[in-house]
């Protein structure tokens, strides 16, 4: 993306299609997403368009190592599987299409930008990119978020593909039962579905209650 030219992804701009291009509008688009703990371990996104229809749900372990998130379809169909990759200094997941753990079915990968960091940054690796053990400058995206600065956006180079305007919607007795809100804008031709895993992934790093 040629520098100076353009910081936002726009109408009639390409398609960024990571998950499915099923998931990507010719508008932009503004989620609702709900997230409540359900038990001890696990919790539960639920994601909705501005009518109250519900588009995505995602369930997953809320703590502890080597965690697994499955985001599926309204009617209960799996989308995709993300899973924490081990102990590491960096966090890292790998998402697969479906169920799968094969490497052919790698959607992406999100690494941690750095071991130490005041806000969550998150750098994204997609499968033909070998460049997952090298800088940040090699990622094909990039996401930064956390409730230390109310704000979640996702990057394609130096445009702006998603997160406008993300704010959190909780009072603190909600907040440390696990129970609060995100809206979400992404931008036309982004695939929504891959915007949600990556904020799920980032809310994932930044929970303590």
């Amino acid at each position: 993306m040629p520098k100076n030219k353009k910081t936002e992804w726009q109408v009639g701009d390409p398609a960024i299609s990571v998950v499915s291009d099923q998931f990507c509008n010719p508008y932009p688009m503004d989620l609702l997403v709900k997230r409540k703990v359900q038990n001890f371990s696990k919790d539960h996104y639920e994601v909705f368009d501005p009518s109250g229809n519900l588009l995505l749900q995602i369930d997953g372990q809320a703590w502890g190592f080597n965690r697994k998130r499955i985001m599926r379809d309204p009617a209960g169909f799996t989308i995709l599987t993300m899973r924490q990759k081990g102990l590491a200094l960096k966090n890292k997941w790998e998402v697969h299409g479906g169920e799968s753990k094969e490497r052919e079915d790698l959607l992406f990968t999100v690494q941690q930008s750095q071991a130490v960091s005041l806000k969550t940054s998150v750098d994204i690796f997609l499968p033909e990119n070998n460049n997952v053990k090298k800088t940040s400058n090699t990622c094909d995206f990039h996401a930064s978020g956390g409730y230390s600065n109310i704000s979640f956006k996702v990057f394609k180079s130096d445009a702006l593909i998603a997160g406008v305007g993300v704010t959190h919607k909780f009072t603190w007795g909600s907040f440390c039962k696990g129970k609060y809100n995100f809206k979400v804008r992404v931008n036309p031709e982004v695939d929504y579905a891959f915007i949600i895993a990556l904020l799920v992934m980032v809310d994932d790093n930044e929970n303590w209650c």
